[in-house]
């Protein structure tokens, strides 16, 4: 079984992908960024900021396949500056509290849209 969600009002995909895909017992998360729904980047350059909108936008989609922040399994963070992650630790116990995800921390050199420094995808189980 495979259920494409697409969430209204979040920022329109830049390619060929959708925001979610489910498949069976998870739940497959596009890679997020700190985008509004005109693909303006929100945060500045404080990149805790920017955190918080790339979760506000992950929880809609988590809310669209009624799921919360508490299934999530595992999440891939992709930051421009690896040492970001000092600053965005505390939004992410902020978001996920004493449920913690598997996770992985990469550094890149560019992300799809100019002015973005974080960008998250994640796994959720149902």
């Amino acid at each position: 079984m495979r259920q494409e969600i697409r969430v209204e009002g979040l920022n329109p995909p830049i390619s060929h992908y959708t925001d979610a895909v489910r498949h069976g017992d998870l739940l497959f998360i596009s890679g997020i960024g700190p985008l509004d729904g005109d693909l303006n980047v929100v945060g500045g350059d404080d990149v805790a900021e920017q955190t918080r909108q790339v979760f506000r936008n992950m929880g809609q989609i988590l809310a669209a396949a009624g799921l919360g922040f508490e299934h999530v399994l595992r999440v891939t963070v992709y930051l421009l500056d690896v040492d970001d992650r000092h600053a965005i630790n505390p939004v992410r116990q902020e978001v996920f509290g004493d449920k913690r995800p598997a996770s992985t921390l990469i550094g890149v050199a560019q992300l799809a849209i100019p002015g973005m420094k974080v960008e998250i995808e994640a796994v959720a189980g149902y």
